[in-house]
């Protein structure tokens, strides 16, 4: 595994470059062709399917389970707060800095050159017990139609299990919540305030928010306790002197592996007046099965397993799965984002090793 080096070398100069390509959320074309090009000169067929890359072995042989490595390439846009320009960003000893370097640029070149070495390496590929597809998503930081959820829909049997690279450090998220976001309306009868008359929806809204403040679900999920809710925005009211026949408020919800989405929602609907309406049922959380090889080769490798308080493209794979890459997820969608090199490197290292004890 001398080699490794020369794939860390690569993976950082690959970044740099990447991160001058601004990639916003439906807007990942131009990145895409950069990817696709790349892995071309080093003589790999890439597959585009809109702007989401697919890369399969070679001479995939289809015996072994396939085992996706995955990563989004698109970014949010970048903070006004940026101190340098977040698409041409200064050089460092350290660090690679510039919009997406950490949230997900570390962990799509780590993958890349982690495939490349066992696409290169018939030695090393030979006594692995999975088949790697490398596969890099679009639209992952705004949920849209066209990435992951499209690659699942088209190629439904493209793996058997995956690791989704996300910034944690290099710890195996064995579990994420989901993501479930409400539109509360409360509704009442308009009046004049100075007759006192109607009846308040602002009110209604209140008596509602009281009981979601204290509410809490019956469920405990063994792996990621209690489902979390807050109440994150409120409006209502025309003028100081009606009383307003509506009141609008926004649930957020983390929710655990015991719960779906719409049971949720039910649950809630049966306690409250206010008239619920999800913004999206599909962001549900996620758990790697117990005793699922990608656990045990977690185990062999000793390395440190969390629960994910963020959802990823996880969440629309129906196939096991962690999450696992460099970089720290605090950095993430802030000005003057970074990654350091050394955890590149780290993770490309990690990466073979984990894939390697796979069993």
């Amino acid at each position: 595994m001398k080699s490794i080096g020369r794939y860390c070398d690569e993976a950082l100069l690959f970044l740099e470059k990447m991160i001058t390509i601004p990639s916003l959320s439906f807007e990942e074309a131009e990145r895409a062709e950069f990817i696709v090009q790349y892995l071309r000169d080093r003589s790999l067929k890439p597959e585009l399917i809109g702007n989401n890359i697919i890369v399969r072995l070679p001479n995939p042989t289809n015996g072994p389970p396939r085992l996706m490595l995955n990563s989004h390439i698109d970014t949010i846009k970048p903070s006004e707060f940026y101190t340098f320009n977040p698409f041409n960003p200064p050089k460092d000893e350290e660090r690679i800095l510039g919009v997406g370097s950490n949230d997900a640029g570390g962990s799509v070149t780590s993958l890349i050159h982690t495939f490349l070495y066992f696409a290169e390496h018939k030695e090393h590929l030979d006594s692995l017990n999975v088949e790697p597809v490398l596969v890099l998503t679009a639209e992952e930081e705004r949920s849209g139609p066209g990435g992951m959820r499209r690659i699942s829909a088209e190629l439904p049997n493209l793996a058997e299990m995956a690791i989704v690279g996300e910034p944690t450090g290099m710890r195996a998220a064995i579990a994420e919540r989901g993501l479930l976001v409400i539109d509360a309306t409360a509704k009442g009868v308009s009046g004049h305030a100075a007759r006192n008359d109607g009846e308040n929806a602002i009110l209604i809204a209140l008596d509602d928010i009281s009981i979601l403040r204290d509410f809490v679900f019956e469920k405990i999920s063994p792996t990621m306790g209690t489902t979390h809710l807050s109440v994150t925005q409120i409006n209502a009211g025309t003028a100081h002197n009606v009383i307003p026949d509506e009141c609008s408020f926004v649930v957020d919800i983390r929710p655990t592996d015991v719960y779906t989405n719409p049971e949720i929602m039910e649950i809630l609907q049966k306690h409250l007046r206010s008239t619920l309406k999800a913004r999206n049922l599909t962001n549900r959380s996620s758990a790697t099965p117990p005793g699922h090889p990608l656990l045990d080769a977690v185990e062999r490798c000793s390395i440190e397993k969390i629960i994910s308080p963020t959802t990823s493209d996880w969440m629309r794979l129906d196939i096991p799965a962690i999450k696992m890459g460099p970089g720290d997820s605090s950095r993430s969608h802030k000005a003057d984002e970074y990654i350091l090199k050394e955890e590149i490197r780290h993770a490309i290292h990690t990466y073979i090793k984990l894939i390697t004890s796979l069993k």
